[in-house]
């Protein structure tokens, strides 16, 4: 069993999770994933490592409560453990020859990006972030975001933090004021990492995105993973979860992210927590 250290809501969806797991601690690196069940039967779920204590032992993980199992995930508190909690997962991000950066995070993605922010400026990378939101309700991480950074831009669709517009944006803008990136990296949902790499992409500037396709064994044999990239297929849970954006068929990733959402509505809808209450989607 794995207890739980920390709960924190991060805001009306979204929660964080500071986890009890030496082992895993040991070895993390961002980029990397976990999987786990919440009891023993449960299903498995995959969840990106969003930081790390070595010392305390400790792993962090930030969801958002979108089906039946990060629901009952959600409701738990500090002081509770979890079945299983397995990893590190995925091949980590490197940053070899890498001096200056810009991290983009769209909504969720902020939590995936925070760890890859953090540990490039840690190395003495020069930082530039750029995290989207749908408005101000949902902003995370931002105080997190400015310590790991020289430059924090924070962007909502319909400006009510004062800044309206897209991630892609804000990138577009840096890029044509001079900031000569070494690489970008981008993660959040497809179509924001898609327009992305079509902004850095007349440019040449090497781009990674972070891949969240079905999965399930985190192991390469099921194949629920696999994506096409370079006209390759390619399994994110052993090749990735980082890719090249410029060769992913982003529009075959979308189509096949989208084949179960009637299914998953029906099991959140069905689903009865162990107090006999049913969860609403």
């Amino acid at each position: 069993m794995y207890r739980i250290l920390r709960k924190e809501i991060l805001n009306p969806q979204v929660k964080l999770l500071e986890i009890e797991a030496p082992y895993v601690a040991r070895k993390a690196e961002p980029g990397q994933f976990i999987i786990l069940r919440v009891h023993d039967e449960g299903e498995r779920i995959p969840l990106t490592i969003a930081d790390y204590d070595r010392e305390k032992g400790s792993v962090t993980i930030i969801f958002q409560e979108v089906g039946a199992t990060t629901r009952l995930l959600g409701s738990l508190e500090a002081g509770d453990a979890i079945a299983d909690f397995c990893g590190p997962l995925g091949v980590a991000s490197h940053f070899e020859g890498v001096k200056k950066a810009a991290v983009i995070g769209g909504g969720l993605g902020t939590a995936i990006a925070y760890p890859q922010a953090k540990k490039l400026f840690g190395l003495g990378v020069e930082v530039d972030v750029i995290i989207g939101f749908r408005n101000k309700d949902l902003i995370i991480l931002e105080q997190e975001m400015a310590k790991v950074s020289n430059r924090l831009f924070v962007t909502t669709d319909d400006g009510s933090n004062g800044t309206r517009g897209f991630v892609s944006d804000i990138l577009k803008q840096r890029i044509e004021e001079g900031a000569q990136y070494d690489v970008v990296i981008a993660i959040g949902p497809p179509i924001m990492m898609k327009v992305v790499c079509d902004v850095t992409r007349p440019y040449g500037i090497k781009t990674i995105v972070s891949l969240n396709p079905v999965m399930i064994d985190g192991t390469g044999m099921c194949g629920g993973c696999r994506v096409t990239v370079g006209g390759e297929t390619k399994f994110a849970c052993v090749d990735g979860p980082d890719f090249d954006g410029h060769l992913v068929d982003f529009d075959e990733l979308i189509r096949r992210l989208s084949i179960y959402r009637e299914d998953e509505r029906i099991s959140l809808e069905r689903h009865a927590c162990r107090l006999g209450g049913v969860l609403n989607a």
